[in-house]
């Protein structure tokens, strides 16, 4: 359920897009995402600080695509929000020995140290790779290519590079947590 609804912003503005225009569809993002909060704090009781960031970058570069009718501000906002993931994951690991990947999924996880830190510096690499991939393609190809790459590209990789970890930690996690959890 979480993921379905972090992913509705990103269907509205898909759909917006497809029906209107990429200000249009800005906008409808910049709605959609605020609209997409209200939920999640209403079914969670709280938000996450990466979906505040989130929030915080719609707002401010789907606003200036809007307001200055110039889509070069939408298409930087997915690189600066990538380039900030992997910041906060490299400092939370080298800077303060304390992976963020760990403190969002410690409580549920359990998976020795070396493994959390491979796993926060491979979505730091992950996070640094999509933003320099965005920026290739938002700025030497078509709009309507960067916005399937935004859409599909982007989405398709983060779920496979998901999977792709999951797999890769389950040898890691102890017997005993992987048999507590069929019962």
């Amino acid at each position: 359920m979480k993921q379905l609804l972090e992913f509705f912003p990103l269907i509205v503005f898909f759909i917006v897009y497809k029906m209107y225009d990429i200000y249009t569809a800005s906008g409808a993002l910049i709605a959609a995402t605020a609209v997409m909060l209200v939920i999640y704090y209403c079914i969670y009781k709280r938000i996450e600080k990466s979906h505040l960031i989130t929030f915080l970058a719609v707002v401010v570069f789907g606003g200036l695509t809007v307001a200055l009718h110039n889509d070069v501000f939408i298409k930087w906002k997915v690189t600066v929000i990538y380039a900030l993931f992997t910041i906060i994951l490299l400092v939370s690991q080298f800077g303060f020995k304390a992976p963020v990947i760990k403190k969002m999924l410690g409580k549920e996880i359990v998976l020795p140290e070396k493994i959390w830190n491979r796993v926060n510096l491979a979505w730091a690499l992950f996070f640094a790779a999509c933003a320099i991939s965005n920026l290739y393609v938002a700025f030497w190809l078509s709009q309507q290519i960067w916005v399937d790459f935004k859409v599909f590209g982007l989405f398709g990789a983060t779920l496979l590079f998901t999977v792709g970890t999951v797999i890769y930690i389950y040898r890691y996690i102890p017997k005993e947590t992987v048999d507590q959890n069929k019962d």
